[in-house]
């Protein structure tokens, strides 16, 4: 088993880490806030850490899920940061999702002192860290990645490397392009089963075993149709997820016209007072009533 650091124990990353300390890696974590790592050192067994260095130290895998590419910067670099503790020959594996520009910046900054880096963005949501079964997107030197599946098994359904540094975020990027379209369509079609009369729960029992059918539509119709909004991830988040999206489709000219328009969506919810509503809320902006 490996000696493994775990930097970022959100509602992703505290799951993250618990399934690689139960797999029998020796496991220490590191969060912001240290009362959640010490919670998570307690429950599971593992060393909290004060600052990311600490816990990277030693370590042969160092893990990472925080928020954005100041986060991820903030937790790798400076005199507290993981490179710093980090030896010739460990990996850092990058589960955060953010842009392929800070992925590009850190790969290099890593290789020049021997550190090897893989972007490996998730998708799953809480549920599918909690259980275990997330799809883990990644890119990186072939060799890496080789390295590093076998740790990331822990919490994966599926992990595949896509290809060089920053494919893995790339392939996110088009994990929550068709995402935002997929919940814009099943709220406007809840919204209209509404409005025509109908039972929207029978609409999708019937519709959902056709062409219509989606891991939206079967995880998410339930709870839209009753408002509640309090079961993945947050509008915040999509946000800030969208906005790297069109960024890279304006720097390698792709047209995104619908994920343009959803994100507009997304940002009437959160002037709604829904930012931390989860994504299924695209449906409030349409005047459902449950």
């Amino acid at each position: 088993m490996a000696k493994l650091a775990f930097l970022g124990l959100g509602v992703m990353g505290y799951p993250m880490a618990g399934h690689l300390k139960a797999a029998g890696h020796n496991v220490s974590v590191y969060n912001r806030t240290s009362a959640k790592a010490e919670a998570w050192a307690k429950q599971h067994g593992g060393q909290a850490c004060v600052t990311p260095r600490e816990a990277a130290e030693g370590a042969e895998f160092v893990m990472a899920c925080v928020g954005n590419d100041d986060d991820l910067r903030a937790i790798c670099l400076g005199d507290d940061g993981a490179f710093a503790g980090m030896a010739a020959g460990s990996c850092f594996v990058d589960h955060t999702t953010v842009s392929a520009k800070v992925t590009a910046e850190l790969y290099g900054m890593a290789k020049e002192t021997g550190i090897a880096f893989v972007d490996a963005p998730v998708s799953g949501g809480q549920a599918g860290a909690e259980n275990g079964v997330l799809s883990v997107m990644c890119g990186g030197d072939a060799e890496d990645y080789a390295r590093a599946e076998p740790i990331m098994a822990a919490y994966a359904r599926i992990c595949r490397r896509i290809g060089e540094s920053g494919a893995g975020q790339m392939t996110k990027m088009c994990n929550q392009i068709a995402i935002a379209g997929l919940v814009q369509g099943l709220s406007e079609a809840l919204h209209f089963a509404q409005v025509a009369g109908l039972d929207g729960r029978d609409v999708v029992e019937v519709i959902s075993q056709g062409a219509a059918g989606s891991w939206q539509m079967s995880n998410r119709h339930e709870t839209m149709l009753d408002d509640k909004f309090e079961h993945g991830f947050a509008v915040d988040w999509m946000r800030k997820d969208l906005g790297i999206c069109l960024e890279a489709a304006d720097e390698i000219g792709a047209s995104l016209p619908v994920t343009a328009l959803v994100d507009q969506f997304y940002k009437d919810v959160q002037k709604m007072g829904g930012g931390r509503w989860d994504t299924s809320s695209l449906i409030k902006r349409l005047g459902f009533e449950a």
